[in-house]
């Protein structure tokens, strides 16, 4: 796969897992997915990566003091 054509697949299957693309794109994606091998295992890929995220990274949770401090710059009215 040339280099140009990998990172426009990538970002196909991004959008698609991140439900950004309108039926016929969806479709026309999964026509090529099916048609090649390859590009299947980029969709595997990104969806194995992105399990991994949600499952294996843990988020902190922002400390009360943070979260009072962003609610008090929200209420001050620009000057």
């Amino acid at each position: 796969m040339r280099d140009q054509n990998y990172q426009e697949l990538v970002r196909k299957v991004t959008m698609y897992l991140d439900n950004e693309l309108n039926e016929s794109a969806e479709r026309e994606l999964l026509r090529e997915i099916k048609a090649n091998p390859s590009y299947l295992k980029v969709l595997s890929q990104e969806k194995s990566f992105r399990e991994f995220i949600k499952s294996k990274i843990h988020r902190r949770k922002p400390s009360p003091a943070l979260i009072q401090s962003i609610k008090e710059k929200i209420r001050i009215a620009p000057a």
